[in-house]
């Protein structure tokens, strides 16, 4: 996915459209083209949201919309692909996807599990979910894989 983090007054039409086309358009498109093969394997799809489909940050209009749009298209799609296909969400919370990024001990502490999470953790829940052997009785969801950080009150001092 792409994000675009410009206040809403700066932000463009054209930057609105390339965030939701990336991550929300790019994924109707798939799931259209890929009907027919699915159904025939009894296939399954897992969408990648984000957290910020449920909570935000300052300027980032185009982004949480964006994923929020995928959170609703997911269960949208598991009711008209279905039983022939499931379809599923996860929605991680801050992972580590470069090796440099520098992290502080107040950012992984900050997560209820002790750790900033890592694209493993991501990897194993959707292994999990497109095995239909171990997830055949799941479609429609959306998986928070965040560290329990949208679990946590948070209040400013």
């Amino acid at each position: 996915g792409v994000m675009v983090r410009k206040p809403l007054r700066a932000l463009t039409l054209a930057e609105w459209r390339k965030v939701l086309d990336t991550n929300l358009t790019a994924a109707f498109l798939f799931a259209r083209a890929a009907e027919k093969p699915l159904r025939a394997a009894r296939g399954a799809i897992v969408t990648i949201a984000s957290t910020r489909a449920l909570m935000s940050e300052p300027n980032t209009e185009s982004y949480s919309a964006s994923k929020g749009g995928l959170v609703a298209l997911t269960h949208a799609l598991a009711i008209s692909l279905g039983p022939d296909v499931r379809v599923n969400c996860v929605s991680p919370g801050w992972i580590v996807t470069t090796p440099r990024e520098e992290l502080r001990r107040k950012d992984h502490r900050q997560h209820p599990v002790g750790r900033v999470g890592r694209p493993q953790d991501i990897a194993e829940i959707v292994s999990f979910l497109i095995d239909g052997e171990r997830a055949g009785f799941i479609t429609g969801a959306n998986f928070i894989v965040d560290g329990g950080m949208t679990r946590k009150m948070i209040y400013e001092e």
